[in-house]
């Protein structure tokens, strides 16, 4: 191991190679702190050309690599395990926007530029990049096209996936494919493109990116609103697709009991709705005509949804300042879980048409086996994803809670999910906490195929082992 740490000094940097303990200590350990690993040492390459270098010297030495970007995600996709013979392979300093191109708007980036500072750029330029998740001011856009990540403004604009023209790739022998292209056609075979990305390293590692911008609304109008029901949020979401189409860029759903958290941690966060309703939902509409106009939208089908007693409160934001505090009231519920204590997380999508099947019969199953359990569902309901997440009763100990009920808990709920016709991954990927669960999601059939393809393109096995598929 010590002639590999020798030859990498050879075209990275001694203080890019991290080999003591409390140097390495920061990427060890998962967001959620639920997974723990050991490495070998940490790598923080600048260049593809040394991520590529990298590899092969790996490849030579067969040493896994766990690829690493913001360290954010929630299923330990980006931990090594506990062998001690693992590097991590961090690409923060990869970056930089190498090109804003208006006429095609596309930006192309590096997988290690965060999140926040690319909407930022993209802002300063004119334009709108529409990713947006909790996480954005740490996470980085390699993790996020590594794992498809989803977010607020899916309804509208789609995945990481769907906002990718184009990618940059280290292979598992080394070799970079430079697939950087802002294509919006490109029928030439195999889409190596969306192969990679949702793979979470485990194919190859994504080091550049192109990816699509949209011009700035002119104006943007938030909304909460308060309904009784999931049935009747479902008739609120059809009624604003009929009426304002692509203007809708956001349709969340807050439960009653994920604002209580809520509330408890961060009181300054109060629902405004009275009385707490069973369900808020909130609604974001992006125009780019004039402000009058989407007000006008805005508030029609607020009051048609009054006359039909779809809703029964509602609070429009009359300013930037308080449409934000909307948007943070959704996004601290994650943060008030973290500050409750450990807690059981479910990253599910179910058809629209079974929603409402799936949170009655799961809730009852849920409190008639586990008594005094709390369910703490809330997600963006405009695509089907929820976060049916489960917080252990008053009084008692979240570890304890979890040891001895997670199994039954997961095989519940996702057994639930199948009958729906779900998903068990909407937006956070596999990574090692779903890895033996997906394969009897995935079906056999399904699953061989993925192991075929990870043989193939890694045939020793050295790109991040053991998560999403292990051979």
């Amino acid at each position: 191991m010590q002639d590999f740490i020798q030859q990498l000094s050879t075209f990275l940097n001694q203080k890019y190679i991290l080999t003591q303990d409390a140097d390495k200590a920061p990427y060890l350990t998962d967001w959620r702190k639920r997974f723990t690993g050991k490495a070998l040492a940490v790598l923080l390459p600048s260049t593809s050309a040394e991520v590529a270098e990298i590899i092969k010297l790996c490849a030579k030495h067969h040493i896994a690599v766990v690829p690493q970007g913001g360290h954010t995600g929630f299923c330990g996709g980006a931990t090594p395990d506990n062998s001690g013979t693992q590097i991590i392979l961090n690409l923060k300093r990869m970056n930089q926007i190498r090109e804003i191109d208006k006429a095609n708007q596309t930006i192309t980036l590096e997988a290690g530029c965060i999140l926040q500072a690319v909407q930022t750029t993209a802002a300063e330029n004119g334009f709108l990049f529409p990713l947006s998740l909790g996480a954005e001011g740490s996470c980085m856009i390699g993790g996020n096209l590594a794992t498809n990540a989803g977010g607020t403004n899916v309804l509208r604009y789609g995945n990481a996936r769907d906002l990718c023209l184009g990618l940059e790739v280290v292979t598992a022998k080394g070799e970079i494919w430079n697939g950087i292209k802002g294509l919006r056609k490109d029928n030439t075979g195999y889409d190596l493109r969306d192969l990679f990305i949702g793979s979470e390293g485990t194919l190859g590692i994504i080091t550049a990116a192109v990816m699509k911008l949209y011009p700035l609304p002119i104006s943007q109008w938030t909304t909460l609103v308060a309904c009784d029901n999931i049935a009747s949020t479902i008739a609120l979401l059809n009624l604003f697709q009929k009426r304002a189409s692509a203007l809708l860029t956001g349709f969340e759903m807050m439960t009653c009991e994920s604002l209580t958290l809520n509330e408890k941690h961060f009181p300054h966060m109060a629902n405004p709705l009275q009385g707490n309703p069973p369900y808020t939902i909130l609604i974001e509409l992006s125009d780019h005509e004039s402000e009058a106009h989407v007000r006008q939208l805005l508030e029609a089908i607020l009051e048609e949804a009054f006359e039909t007693q779809t809703i029964t409160d509602a609070v429009i934001a009359t300013n930037l300042s308080q449409a934000n505090a909307f948007w943070h009231m959704r996004e601290h519920i994650t943060l008030a879980q973290a500050e409750e204590g450990a807690n059981l997380k479910h990253d599910i999508t179910i058809p629209l048409s079974s929603l409402d099947r799936f949170i009655q019969e799961t809730d009852a199953l849920m409190k008639e086996r586990f008594p005094g359990v709390r369910i703490i569902n809330f997600g963006h309901l405009g695509d089907g994803n929820l976060h049916y997440n489960i917080a252990p009763p008053l009084g008692m100990d979240p570890k304890t809670f979890n040891e001895m009920n997670e199994k039954q808990i997961h095989e519940l709920i996702y057994g639930q999910v199948e009958c729906c016709q779900g998903s068990i991954s909407a937006e956070h990927g596999v990574g090692q906490l779903k890895l033996d669960d997906l394969r009897a999601h995935k079906g056999e059939v399904a699953h061989d195929l993925m192991k075929t393809l990870k043989r193939a393109l890694d045939p020793q096995n050295i790109l991040n082992p053991h998560k999403v598929v292990s051979i």
